[in-house]
Order: structure tokens, then sequence, then C-alpha cells
């Protein structure tokens, strides 16, 4: 006999006028069970009978039961899917991307060429990309190391395609998530064995340049002409090519259209909590900007155990997620008679909180942020990324006061250690993100719809799929 289930869960009461009538036979069941080794869990509920009150009293239980299940089975199912790459490996590769040709301009869908990867790097088939602000940042023209045209996209799911000379810790097939700040760990790398920072600067220069760390690009239009990388990752695009730094290998088990969502804002917004500010249990904290950013530091920081969470937004229409991820108090600024620093360290706490972050990339709201901490110890986290030119101001009686002002880049995480982490507390069911994705759309062309959603208030984050589920 072949057994088709680890576990079946059985409820039975033992007020059941059907045992008596002997048209339920437990014992036989379990009996036959045992004999072809299908293992039963077997619950007798005292004073139950065959109503539909009893069914209701355990429905919950059976729903999880499968749930759970059911969920293990479709990770499984994942890991059973064999890409064969055997057919492009070495060559040029034609594929479908999206081409930020100027700032302020819509992305155009055109053919492109993507180059096989050189030596210390790794070519990837995208498979899903979510979009972020800083995408929107850039292709606005706010970004002062914005570069065009270029392929923009850093928040995203891939399957590795073909490695090139001298790489070692990912191989075709394999599962990664592109990282713009890379990981090298070299032990000459100040920053890399520094439990300070994740700033590793190995390919910073080239990457801000928008080009590969030997100082080239991967990317032609169809013309021959070069387009520039974005933030070392380009993944609007079918095919891109990564440091193999860049890369997080991932368990093969998550889907990679909720994968992405690890590859910058919601760690960012995690990290800012656990490692940059490192929140403690019964800590106070404001939230500035509840964006998929700013609800990923209220999820953080319940998880971390602050008991005073304090939402802030213009649009009150995001108070109820705040709320069910943690958020325990909301305040709209524009309906305030004061400056909103000003309630908060005032009205909602006696000298202000903890921490605060800032979510918005603001200036302005930066500042509210950093003069809402307590003083004496208060620390305010700047993680928005503000326009070019911007610069900070507030008064130096305010750090001298005992305020810290300070900032996160990818949430302190280091990318290549600490993303497959993340990933496997997800599919261990401790760090749940499923609520961040308000909005799919499919195929590459279905990108600038995706912005159009970014736009409209309601969307936290938008995925784009680009090939299987």
């Amino acid at each position: 006999p072949i057994v088709e289930f680890d576990d079946v869960l059985i409820d039975q009461g033992t007020n059941d006028e059907f045992l008596d009538a002997a048209q339920l036979k437990p014992n036989s069941l379990m009996d036959a069970a045992e004999k072809c080794g299908q293992k039963i869990t077997m619950n007798m509920r005292e004073g139950f009978d065959h109503s539909y009150f009893f069914i209701a009293a355990f429905i919950e239980d059976h729903v999880k039961f499968h749930a759970k299940r059911l969920h293990k089975k479709q990770r499984m199912e994942r890991t059973d899917i064999i890409y064969d790459f055997s057919d492009t490996q070495g060559k040029p590769i034609t594929c479908k991307a999206m081409v930020a040709r100027a700032p302020k301009q819509p992305m155009v869908e055109e053919e492109i060429t993507v180059d096989p990867p050189r030596a210390g790097e790794v070519r990837v088939r995208v498979m899903a990309n979510a979009l972020c602000h800083t995408d929107i940042y850039t292709l606005e023209g706010s970004d002062p190391e914005g570069l065009f045209p270029c392929i923009l996209g850093h928040e995203a799911g891939c399957v590795v395609e073909s490695v090139g000379e001298g790489v070692t810790s990912v191989k075709p097939g394999d599962h990664v998530i592109p990282c713009y700040t890379p990981q090298c760990g070299e032990p000459e790398c100040v920053f890399c064995m520094s439990p300070k920072t994740n700033l590793c600067p190995k390919i910073r220069s080239t990457q801000g340049q928008g080009l590969m760390p030997d100082g080239t690009s991967r990317f032609h239009d169809k013309d021959g002409n070069s387009i520039f990388h974005f933030m070392g990752c380009s993944t609007m695009s079918e095919y891109t090519v990564l440091a193999e730094i860049s890369c997080a290998k991932i368990s093969k088990e998550i889907a990679l259209d909720k994968a992405c969502l690890f590859g910058c804002g919601v760690s960012t917004g995690l990290g800012a909590v656990w490692n940059t500010c490192k929140v403690e249990q019964g800590s106070s904290v404001a939230v500035f900007g509840l964006g998929a950013v700013g609800l990923a530091v209220i999820q953080g920081a319940q998880m971390a155990g602050a008991t005073q969470i304090i939402a802030v937004d213009v649009n009150p229409s995001k108070f109820e997620m705040a709320k069910k991820l943690g958020a325990t108090d909301f305040v709209n600024p524009t309906d305030l008679d004061k400056p909103v620093q000003q309630y908060i360290a005032g009205d909602l706490t006696d000298w202000g909180v903890d921490y605060s972050f800032d979510c918005t990339g603001n200036v302005e709201v930066m500042r509210s942020a950093l003069e809402c901490a307590h003083r004496g110890w208060g620390e305010s986290c700047i993680i928005g990324v503000a326009a070019s030119g911007h610069e900070l101001s507030t008064r130096p009686f305010q750090l001298v006061t005992g305020r810290v002002w300070r900032g996160t880049a990818f949430g302190g995480f280091k990318s290549r250690k600490d993303v497959p982490t993340l990933v496997q507390d997800n599919l261990d069911g401790k760090l749940p993100i499923d609520h961040f994705i308000t909005h799919r759309f499919d195929g590459v062309g279905a990108t600038n719809d995706a912005v159009d959603a970014l736009h409209s208030g309601c969307c936290l984050r938008a995925v784009v799929r680009y090939g299987p589920k």
C-alpha cells in the first residue's frame, strides 16, 4: 500500500449515536491504518455527539492541521522544479527588459542582449520583481547618481542561469536574492569583518557608475549600445548579471514572488529595529511613514517587544494595517494644532519615545522624528532617502541633551549571511510577509502598471512575475 499522508486527523465524539449502532468503527480504522503504515491522530471527544455543534467546535484545529501540510507540500513541490539552461550558458541572451531612457519618462519595454557572466559574476533568470520607492526616486530624477539609459529594479527573486570563472558560492539552478549591499567576506575587508556595519565597499565605485566590477556593462540594446546597470541589480529584465558577492543564496522552498521582498524594503525596516537601533523589550517607538518600510519597522518593533508603537502618516487609511502589525497609537499630523513632535513628546508620552524612525525621505519629517525622541537617550533612525541637494537641520541643543541621530542601509543586515536566515524564518512561520504584497502583475511589460499602483497611495508592494509561480 502507498501512504499518501504523513498524518490524518480525526475527531470523534464519544456520545455519537453512530458508534452505538456500530456504523462508525474507529478501532477498526486504527487497526487498518496500522497495517498499511498510515499514521492517524484520533481524538475521542468526551460528551460530543454527531451534531453540527461538534463539527464547529473543532473545525479550526482541522483547518490549521491541513493548512500546515498543504503549505509543506507546496514548498516541497518548488524544490522539485528543474531548470535547464544548457542552451544559453556561455552565450549572449536576448530577452525583454524595461529600459529607463530618461528621468521623468515612462520606462519602455525593449528587447535587449545580456552578455554571459565574466569572472566573479553570476547571470540569473529573474522570476519576480517587486517595485521599491527607490526605483521611482531614480526614475523621477531625484537620485544624484541616477544614470540613463538604465535598467532599474533591485528587489527580486532569481534562479542562477550560469556563473563566471571563479564563482564557487552559487551554481546554476540555485535560488538567489540580488542584494544591492554586497558582502565580500574577505578577511582584509574591515567592513565585512566588523559587526558594526554591513557597508562592504568592494564594488561600490563601479556600482555607483552603473557598471559591473570590471568597469563595463552586460546590457546592450538592439543597436548595440550599452545600457547602465542599477544598484548592482537591474532586475526589471528577464535576465541580469550580478557580482557573486551580491547574491544571497536562499532556500528553494519559498516562492520567489514572495522571497523578492527580502531584497530591500522589508529587510531594511526590520533591520533598522533589530540591528541598527536594537530596540529593547518595553520600549516606546514612533514610526513616520507607513509604506512597506514603515510597516516593517512596526512589525519588527512588535516582535522586539516594544509596548508603545506610534504610527504617523498623513494617510489615515494606512492605520488599519499598522494596527494589525502592532501599532498602539495613530497620528495624522494634519489633524493637529501643534507640531507632531510636540504632540508625541508632550501628549502621547512624558518625554518622548525611546526610538523613532523616519521612513519618508522628507528632511522636515526627519527633524520631527529626531525631536520627538526621548530627552537624555532617545535615538532617531533615518531610513528614507532624501532627494538630491536636501540637507538636515535641527537645533544642536537637541543632540546636546542626549538624543542620537543615526541612519541605516539595508537595515544593517550582512546580505549573503543574513538574508537566507530571514527567508528561513519566514518558512518556519516566524516572520510572515504576505501582507506586504497588495498588487500582482504578470510580464515585464506590466511594470509601468506596477508603477501606477505604487503611486496610488494604497499599494505597499507591487510584485511583477516574469516566470513560473
